[in-house]
C-alpha cells in the first residue's frame, strides 16, 4: 500500500523525469580535460578576475545516491539528502519535544501537509539536496543562486552590509557572505516556517543557518551546513552535501502548478492507505 512518504517522492520522480529530456543543450565553453579528452573535474578551482578570490558559478547538480531498501521505494537514484536531510551525517538532527511531535504528524500526513506538494517555494537547506539543477552566478558583490524548481532565486550578499534586526520571514531568509580563505561563509536568518525535507524536519522562523561553501576542483562543489534552532533542535547539527558540475546543459523553466492536476489525487490515495 503506498505511504504519504512514498506518494510524494513518487510524483517528484515523474515531475522530475517530466523535465529533464527537454534541457537546454548548450556547449560548456572553457572546459579543461584530461589527456584522453574527457572533462578533467579535478582541475583547480576557477579564480575571479581578482586572480584569488574562487569563482563558485556554474550549474551544479546534488550527489545521487542509489535506491535502496533503507532509503525509500524508488526507480532510479536520488539526491543525497532529499529524503533525509541527515542523510550522509554523523547523527540524526537533535530534535525536541515539540519538533518530534510534529515530525510525526508531517510523517503521518505528509500526503498533503509537504509543502512541496503545493508547490510552495523550499527552504534554502531543501534547496541543496533537490531534485533539479541550480545555477550559481557570482559577482564581487553578491552570490546568486537560480533554482530550476519554481523559477526560485536566492541572493547572498558580500557587500559587506549586516543582517537586518528585524527582518520579515521569508522563504529563502536574508543571507549575507564573507569569505574564509577559500571558502565563503554564509549567515542566514529571517526563514519562514518551512521543512528540510519529505520526513518534516522543521525550520522554524528562530532558526540561523551558516554555510560554508567550498569549490574544492573545477567540478566539485561542497556545502557544510549548520542548523542553529533552539525551537527544533536541542543543539546546533551539520551535515555536508557534495555537487557535482553539470556540464553542456542550462536551467530550463520548471512552474510545478502549472496546470496542476495531481494534487486531488494525492490526497485521495493518502486517504485510503
Amino acid at each position: 500500500m503506498l505511504t504519504g512518504r512514498f506518494i510524494a517522492t513518487a510524483v517528484m520522480i515523474a515531475c522530475i523525469a517530466v523535465i529533464l529530456w527537454a534541457q537546454w543543450r548548450v556547449t560548456t565553453n572553457g572546459v579543461p580535460l584530461t589527456p584522453d579528452g574527457k572533462p578533467n573535474y579535478a582541475a583547480p578551482t576557477p579564480k575571479m578576475p581578482d586572480g584569488t578570490t574562487p569563482d563558485l558559478s556554474g550549474v551544479w547538480n546534488v550527489e545521487k545516491q542509489p535506491c535502496t531498501e533503507k532509503t525509500i521505494e524508488c526507480v532510479e537514484p536520488i539526491p543525497v539528502g532529499f529524503i533525509n536531510i541527515a542523510t550522509g551525517a554523523a547523527e540524526e538532527p537533535p530534535m525536541t519535544p515539540w519538533a518530534e511531535a510534529l515530525v510525526k504528524q508531517h510523517r503521518e500526513n505528509s500526503h498533503i501537509d509537504d509543502p512541496n506538494l503545493r508547490c510552495l517555494p523550499h527552504a534554502p537547506p531543501r534547496m541543496w539536496a533537490n531534485f533539479v539543477t541550480q545555477k550559481l552566478v557570482q559577482t564581487p558583490n553578491s552570490l546568486t543562486i537560480l533554482d530550476e524548481y519554481m523559477g526560485q532565486y536566492r541572493e547572498i550578499f558580500l557587500d559587506g552590509r549586516p543582517l537586518p534586526k528585524d527582518p520579515q520571514p521569508t522563504f529563502k531568509g536574508y543571507s549575507i557572505g564573507r569569505w574564509d580563505g577559500d571558502a565563503l561563509v554564509v549567515e542566514t536568518i529571517g526563514i519562514k516556517g518551512n521543512w528540510f525535507d519529505p520526513q518534516g524536519h522543521p525550520l522554524t522562523e528562530r532558526s540561523r543557518l551558516t554555510e560554508r561553501i567550498r569549490r574544492l576542483s573545477y567540478g566539485n562543489l561542497e556545502v557544510e551546513l549548520t542548523v542553529d534552532d533552539a525551537k527544533a533542535y536541542t543543539k546546533p547539527w551539520t551535515r555536508t552535501l557534495k555537487l557535482l558540475l553539470a556540464l553542456n546543459t542550462e536551467l530550463v523553466e520548471f512552474i510545478c502548478n502549472e496546470n496542476e492536476q495531481d494534487l486531488q489525487f494525492i490526497i485521495d490515495a493518502g486517504k485510503a492507505k
